[in-house]
């Protein structure tokens, strides 16, 4: 499914024009101006699958960043604004080829750190909730009751609960199920398996952070099967060879200047990784 056509950034005579025009000249930084210009990056059209390829400081986190905002993409995480950010977004077009569905959203690898710390935080809460409920229950075991009034009926029940069941038996009786019984990258695989949904936009910054080789394997099939079937379309800014190796992606190699489209194959690291392995064939 294509929803997003093209989108079209300002070039540098346009953004040296604007800002002589403001005469903005007693900021340090003048972002997200001067950043994709300087690598003329003037125009990405889109395909169901569209990877930004670069190294860091090549502008795909930035070129993510422009067009959620000018989408009014759906968002988690803070994300580095400046004062200029408003004023570059209008000087940028966008072309769609169909209705960007509400649903649509960016999601950064800050999404999936904060996924992955909300759940450790909870479990860290659920031990400590557990031997609350160690100590609870022995209490609750061994120690005299006497009701006086109704304002004691719920602790009532809780001493009944107690004498009645043994000791793990009340703990599970009383304790939310753990919520994260995964590793980190495990939980990350998850965060992507729960936000992304059918039929929608979906634009992923690095989306392979904390996920080992055979996780981003199972992460690029996820991906494909979404675009190919569940009405997906993806932009996706990655250095990972696996999921630089999607099938039918158009690829923009943010490190050439001028941005040049290329097969996986061709890229620089990518290369390197067929260097390195080819020059150790011989221990595989």
């Amino acid at each position: 499914m294509l929803y997003l056509s093209s989108f079209q950034f300002p070039d540098i005579e346009e953004e040296y024009d604007f800002m002589f025009r403001m005469k903005r000249t007693c900021y340090d930084t003048v972002y997200p101006f001067q950043i994709l210009s300087k690598h003329g990056l003037r125009r990405l059209d889109f395909e169901p699958v569209t990877i930004l390829y670069g190294g860091n400081g090549s502008g795909k986190t930035t070129a993510l960043n422009v067009i959620a905002e000018k989408l009014g993409l759906q968002r988690d995480s803070l994300y580095n604004r400046s004062n200029f950010f408003e004023d570059y977004t209008r000087m940028c077009r966008v072309d769609t080829e169909n209705k960007i569905p509400r649903e649509s959203a960016i999601i950064t690898s800050d999404d999936v750190f904060d996924f992955m710390l909300n759940l450790r935080s909870m479990n860290e809460g659920i031990n400590q909730k557990r031997e609350e409920l160690f100590e609870e229950y022995q209490e609750l075991k061994h120690k005299s009751f006497r009701m006086n009034s109704l304002e004691d009926y719920d602790q009532l029940k809780r001493v009944i609960s107690a004498r009645s069941k043994t000791q793990s038996k009340f703990v599970r009786a009383n304790l939310a199920d753990n919520v994260r019984e995964h590793s980190n990258g495990e939980s990350a695989f998850l965060y992507f398996g729960e936000k992304i949904k059918e039929n929608a936009l979906y634009l992923l910054d690095e989306p392979e952070n904390s996920l080992s080789p055979a996780k981003q394997q199972e992460l690029l099939k996820f991906l494909e099967d979404s675009a190919r079937f569940f009405g997906c379309q993806f932009v996706i800014a990655t250095h990972s060879p696996f999921l630089l190796s999607m099938r039918g992606a158009k690829i923009y190699d943010l490190d050439e200047e001028p941005v040049d489209v290329k097969r996986w194959t061709e890229l620089k690291n990518v290369r390197e990784y067929y260097e390195f392995f080819m020059s150790h064939e011989s221990e595989f």
